[in-house]
């Protein structure tokens, strides 16, 4: 019996119901991968031990893998490691490193934070948005690019302050990041 009134069915708290209600499991049904998808997985798994701890280790390698979190992946995970979806999804979405849709090749950070805001940050952001034909959030069609917004990437001596993929870039201007991230387009 659950008292939907009170319960979610969210599975956090399942051995631990404040209302003294357990949601009844869903049936897990794997689903059906590409044989490509199969052999990766079962190497990604195979890699990590069986069990809760390795979840978080396993999903950085399939974010490394796909460059982000594939839906029917996780929902594979989820079957084979017998650990409820939704508590896949808890971490898949507290992390930032981890993401949910297809992320471009080089991610690009603009940081926003306040040294670099007061030394032209936003106008370096508009810039990139132009040059990308993308706004912050969004990947380009062909998967080379992301950008986004950060707010303090902790080095504010340099604002303001561009990343593209590990490299960073200090003292930015419109001239100077259009010739940088014209390095990663060919």
């Amino acid at each position: 019996f659950v008292d939907e009134s009170k319960c979610t069915g969210c599975g956090s708290c399942w051995n631990n119901c404040p209302v003294r209600n357990e949601p009844q499991e869903e049936g897990i049904v794997k689903p059906e991968l590409e044989e490509k998808d199969l052999e990766k997985i079962s190497v990604l798994i195979g890699n990590n031990e069986n069990g809760r701890g390795v979840l978080v280790p396993l999903l950085q390698d399939i974010n490394l893998e796909y460059g982000y979190l594939p839906e029917n992946v996780l929902k594979y995970v989820s079957a084979e490691l017998h650990i409820p979806l939704s508590q896949i999804y808890n971490i898949a979405t507290f992390y930032k490193g981890f993401s949910l849709t297809p992320r471009g090749r080089y991610v690009i950070s603009v940081c926003l934070g306040t040294a670099c805001h007061v030394r032209g940050g936003q106008r370096i952001a508009e810039r990139l948005e132009r040059d990308l034909g993308i706004r912050i959030g969004e990947t380009t069609s062909d998967l080379n690019f992301t950008l986004e917004a950060v707010r303090c990437l902790g080095c504010c001596g340099l604002a303001p302050v561009v990343t593209v993929g590990d490299d960073l870039y200090g003292k930015m201007n419109q001239v100077k990041v259009a010739k940088t991230i014209e390095k990663y387009k060919g």
